[in-house]
């Protein structure tokens, strides 16, 4: 796990522009918007502004002013799972989505733009995990990283890693460093030779009501307390805090059933 490249560091350089395939926002989709805003911000310290309203009420949550993430509302009658997508950082979302079909994922939003913001496109791999596109114009999308409340990692879990990597490369041109172990599927995704994003394959482990997806890892100053506070807000702990070579780490989800992780990295 690591922080992605092109975000500005804690002590609030000038952002830049995310390099293309960079993991640079992540969005979700809930249906009680105002609720969502309530956990979140009593969670990590957020505050909220009014984003593009292309795909209905949207709001932009702020760390110190800086952008880190996107809450907004499904329509009443669209009943998707809710989950946390990542989007990556594309020079040309138009072409990057034709990638996506041609190598046997889908589109199922856009591109379009979002006012001046972008422009965006919403898709799936061919294991049907979730996953956006975003073209910057005025939005560069999450502009801190490396403090509490920020997101450090995106992880793919799906069931085998290999094909999946494959799709992820031949789309934005990553680099794999696969884990070598017999028991252990899992692939790092690379930039410039910085990881930006892992594939864990884990088989038959994964929710049966959810199917792949990606999980966004959360950074926090203390991962008991973190998970304390999901409790008190009406979130739940699916996997306890436990150590990992990257610090300690939980599993959770929000009130209306979004699955996060939190990472509290090791000093």
């Amino acid at each position: 796990m690591t922080d992605a490249p092109g975000s500005a560091g804690p002590n609030g350089d000038t952002p830049a522009r995310h390099a293309p395939g960079t993991p640079c926002w992540v969005s979700l989709m809930v249906h009680g918007l105002y609720a969502t805003e309530e956990f979140y911000g009593a969670l990590f310290g957020w505050e909220f502004q009014p984003g593009p309203q292309q795909l209905g009420p949207y709001v932009r949550a702020l760390l110190d002013g800086r952008e880190v993430a996107g809450l907004g509302r499904l329509p009443p009658d669209r009943h998707l799972p809710i989950a946390w997508t990542p989007y990556f950082a594309s020079e040309n979302v138009d072409l990057t989505a034709e990638t996506v079909r041609s190598r046997g994922g889908t589109i199922g939003v856009g591109p379009l733009d979002a006012a001046d913001a972008g422009r965006l496109a919403i898709g799936s791999d061919p294991s049907g995990a979730v996953f956006g596109i975003w073209q910057a114009a005025a939005h560069l999308g999450t502009t801190v990283s490396g403090v509490p409340g920020t997101p450090a990692w995106n992880e793919l879990l799906t069931f085998e890693s290999a094909s999946v990597a494959k799709f992820y490369r031949t789309v934005f041109g990553y680099e794999e460093e696969p884990v070598v172990s017999a028991d252990f599927d899992y692939v790092a995704l690379h930039l410039g030779g910085e990881p930006v994003a892992g594939v864990h394959g884990v088989g038959h482990a994964l929710p049966r009501d959810r199917g792949p997806h990606w999980v966004t890892y959360f950074q926090v100053a203390d991962a008991d307390d973190a998970v304390d506070r999901v409790v008190h807000l009406g979130g739940q702990v699916l996997r306890a805090v436990h150590d990992t070579a990257h610090g300690r780490v939980a599993h959770v989800a929000d009130p209306e059933g979004a699955r996060f992780a939190l990472l509290q990295r090791r000093d």
